[in-house]
């Protein structure tokens, strides 16, 4: 039995489309492996709040040391990494703003890379601390940003995900990118379509 964490970052509703897709995707998943458990966070709506000055302090202090105070500051960021560290794997959906992830999702990015917690520095450089995990992240875009494109020098969305997820040792991650999303109706179906095939094939065989 495994367990899933499902994030959705878009502030939209049901006009979302990363949230229909992962839905999509959630749904396929539970009817494969119905046994599987299941702990959803809709950060699109209900945001995190950003790191602050007692957040770094308590960070940076060794739990023993840490004064109530701190650990009243470090306190969501604590469950938010037993969190992140409980699922087996981890279904994202996250739309593309200005090149990049929605703040609401940079702001659980900060609250859980955690030196100690999800990775560590030795003389050797990073060592992730998140093992034997998969990720899919389901994108959105209103152009296309792929390789090969004209775009494609304008995606940092794609290129800082990877990074972040494989510096906390998650190096199995498949991205789904829906986009050409205002583009017109042909092209926005066209990319819905062959997103909902992936999603299909990643929910039967994942």
């Amino acid at each position: 039995m495994a367990h899933i964490l499902h994030i959705d970052s878009s502030p939209r509703g049901e006009r979302s489309f990363s949230r229909q897709l992962t839905a999509e995707f959630i749904t396929a998943w539970k009817t494969a492996h119905p046994e599987d458990t299941l702990t959803y966070r809709n950060l699109g709506h209900n945001p995190l709040p950003h790191v602050d000055e007692a957040w770094i302090a308590a960070a940076f202090t060794p739990p023993s040391a840490r004064t109530p105070q701190l650990n009243k500051a470090i306190k969501l960021s604590d469950e938010l990494v037993d969190e992140f560290l409980a699922a087996d794997y981890y279904v994202f959906g996250v739309p593309m703003y200005n090149f990049n992830v929605p703040s609401t999702f940079k702001a659980y990015i900060d609250q859980i890379v955690r030196v100690n917690r999800t990775f560590a520095v030795s003389e050797q450089g990073y060592q992730g601390l998140v093992q034997g995990k998969k990720m899919l992240i389901i994108t959105a875009s209103g152009g296309s940003f792929r390789q090969g494109t004209p775009a494609a020098i304008y995606d940092f969305q794609k290129p800082f995900l990877e990074a972040v997820f494989n510096l906390v040792g998650i190096t199995d991650i498949t991205f789904v990118q829906a986009d050409n999303l205002s583009t017109g109706d042909d092209a926005r179906q066209q990319s819905l379509d062959e997103a909902r095939v992936e999603i299909k094939q990643l929910a039967a065989s994942w």
